[in-house]
């Protein structure tokens, strides 16, 4: 019973991760078509690509919490129902 506790915890854990991660990597994909240059003035200097660096991460890191709290809160459901 412990153990399957343990292993639960432990996907779940995994699953946030990779979900983090490919949200991350959409947001990035996703800000690549932005046009920065009016905002920027020098859109290729190191402190612009920082910046979409950033924007991903905040972005995809946002996006995953709402999925994976979705997903939590689906899950609670059953306990609704039983």
């Amino acid at each position: 019973m412990v153990e399957n506790v343990g292993t639960t915890i432990g996907l779940n854990g995994l699953i946030s991760i990779v979900v983090t991660l490919l949200s991350i990597t959409f947001a990035w994909y996703v800000i690549q078509d932005l046009k920065l240059d009016a905002f920027l003035k020098r859109p290729r200097a190191p402190q612009a690509r920082m910046l979409q660096i950033l924007l991903a991460v905040v972005l995809g890191h946002g996006f995953s919490r709402f999925f994976l709290d979705y997903l939590e809160w689906f899950n609670k459901l059953r306990w609704f129902v039983e």
